[in-house]
């Protein structure tokens, strides 16, 4: 009887460790490492105890989780920027990531340090915007977006911001100005808490 127990509670801290062993910098469908679509502004000093979060809202007396905020490690690295559905609201949800750490990829290890090869060789390619600076690329089945600066593209569409931009025109080296996460503010009653 005392093997079993023993061999449950052996099994039982396995499994409790493995959920605690995630990666911190996977970008998956709906979470980027400890956050996810249903994780609320109020919530990031929790999850971000042992990091610093700092506020770019301008109001002296909002709370550090109210608008807009940077995540930094201890030792000073940007981590992200975490933008709100509603900026004055600390229990909106988050639905704007911008990425700075080169350590977040995703699940196809596409991340703020790869090349629009990485995007060709492992995503499908829903859309292509053409912004003033930069173009926008969108993908398929993942919230992730990338932005390029129109500087690494042929000279022919740096400065027409009305031509149709197509993946084939993109230097495979292009590298990314932006590593983005988008989330739609709604979301789906299955993801609530």
């Amino acid at each position: 009887m005392k093997k079993l127990l023993l061999l449950s509670t052996i099994c039982l801290l396995l499994l409790t460790q493995c959920g605690k062993d995630s990666d911190p910098f996977l970008i998956s469908k709906d979470s980027i490492g400890p956050i996810n679509k249903t994780t609320q502004m109020r919530q990031l000093d929790s999850i971000f105890a042992n990091d610093s979060i700092v506020s770019l809202t301008e109001l002296e007396e909002a709370p550090e989780t109210r608008g807009e905020v940077e995540i930094y490690e201890k030792g000073g690295k940007k981590l992200m920027l975490l933008s709100p559905e509603n900026e004055d609201d600390p229990n909106s949800r988050i639905t704007n990531i911008q990425i700075f750490d080169e350590r977040y990829i995703t699940d196809k290890g596409l991340g703020l340090g790869s090349t629009f090869a990485d995007v060709k060789l492992n995503y499908e390619i829903v859309a292509i915007e053409n912004a003033i600076n930069s173009i926008v690329v969108f993908l398929k089945d993942s919230d992730v977006f990338i932005t390029i600066d129109k500087k690494q593209l042929p000279e022919n569409l740096r400065y027409n911001f009305s031509a149709k931009v197509e993946a084939t025109q993109i230097p495979e080296t292009a590298t990314f100005k932006y590593f983005m996460v988008g989330w739609d503010g709604e979301v789906e009653e299955t993801l609530e808490e």
